[in-house]
């Protein structure tokens, strides 16, 4: 048996960092005294301490390195992609950002002379392959509800989906998602995206506000909407997202969540004190942190997702995520040849596990300008 301070200089983690595991259930020691309460390990923990210590190197949360943890070798190394791939995402939504930020603090300065170099990088670019969308949106009802809140709407710029609540649920929903479809006809900055996007969803929250106070009586303090969207640039996706709709990427038959959902339970998940398996049954798993309302408006999460040909994104409601497992959820998506085929292979999953809620999909697939 090794003491707390072999073990931690063993494995490269604190006494600290090690009393903090054992009170999360991370990494529980083989012993405690029971008089001194002196904490012992065992020589086989170290693999799962160096393995804590390498995710934490990563930035990995808590939650989901106990997570990584309970998987065979093969499933952890799938999650850590997952992980990674997740970060890489934000990694260069951030990069695009400060480009942006230099270029328009730059504006200001006269540009010097393009050297040969970039005059070839600029060649460069006009022989890029143009890329398109092609979409498809379907909502449905599901088979316990009496009514539809939920609105879906793809278009060869704008992608969106709402999830209504209340009893004006389902105007909320449609005013949210109307109030972004003329970023379908509307010329789009470069490099601006994600301001256009962050005022589009202002007039969005408006919208929603109008149709809160047109409502009478306690149903005005019900009434709101989730908001998952999506401005296609031509090279890229911006994503606005509150609430808990989702969006995901499918590349290289790799299923990635890009979005983190706005709720009480996913937030106790990322302090570490529930499980994600605890939270698929947690009885407020449904209750949110942000949403469209009469209230203030919330911060939306705003990204741009670099597209590749061969990419097929998932826009979807709760109807689907919290029915259907995530591993079906990737090969429905990977097996349907079309946009169309997976929207309605989800639905239809969705329903076949009992349709408790609306359920709306949009899926998009990234394919090169004129390809059928």
């Amino acid at each position: 048996m090794l003491t707390i301070g072999a073990f931690a200089k063993a494995c490269r983690l604190s006494p600290k960092a090690l009393r903090l595991y054992d009170e999360l259930d991370l990494l529980r020691p083989a012993r405690v005294d029971p008089d001194t309460g002196y904490r012992y390990y065992a020589p086989e923990q170290l693999e799962r301490a160096r393995l804590v210590a390498w995710l934490r190197r990563l930035g990995m949360p808590l939650a989901r390195i106990r997570q990584v943890c309970a998987l065979d070798p093969g499933g952890a190394a799938r999650e850590i992609r997952a992980y990674w791939a997740r970060v890489e995402a934000e990694t260069t939504a951030r990069r695009d950002l400060a480009l942006f930020l230099v270029d328009h603090l730059s504006q200001s300065s006269a540009p010097p002379p393009p050297s040969q170099s970039s005059r070839s990088s600029q060649s460069s670019r006009k022989d890029t392959t143009m890329l398109e969308l092609r979409y498809s949106a379907l909502s449905d009802t599901g088979l316990v509800r009496d009514a539809n809140q939920d609105t879906a709407y793809a278009g060869a710029r704008v992608l969106a989906v709402a999830d209504g609540c209340g009893a004006g649920g389902a105007s909320a929903s449609t005013a949210a998602v109307e109030a972004l479809k003329f970023l379908d006809e509307q010329p789009l900055p470069a490099g601006g995206v994600l301001n256009v996007l962050e005022d589009a969803v202002q007039g969005a929250a408006q919208a929603v506000q109008d149709v809160v106070s047109a409502a009478g009586g306690s149903a005005r303090d019900e009434i709101g909407t989730t908001l998952t969207a999506a401005v296609w640039t031509g090279s890229q996706l911006a994503l606005v997202h509150i609430g808990d709709s989702r969006a995901y990427l499918l590349r290289d038959g790799e299923l990635f969540l890009i979005t983190h959902d706005h709720t009480v339970v996913q937030s106790l998940v990322d302090e570490g004190r529930l499980t994600p398996e605890e939270a698929v049954a947690h009885p407020q798993r449904a209750l949110l942190l942000k949403a469209l309302s009469g209230g203030p408006v919330p911060d939306p999460d705003l990204k741009l997702h670099d597209a590749r040909p061969g990419d097929r994104y998932l826009l979807c409601s709760d109807g689907l995520s919290t029915v259907v497992p995530t591993e079906e959820v990737r090969r429905l998506l990977a097996a349907a040849p079309v946009p169309e085929a997976a929207a309605r292979a989800l639905v239809d999953a969705a329903n076949a596990s009992g349709g408790p809620d609306n359920v709306s999909c949009v899926v998009a697939d990234v394919v090169e300008a004129g390809q059928r």
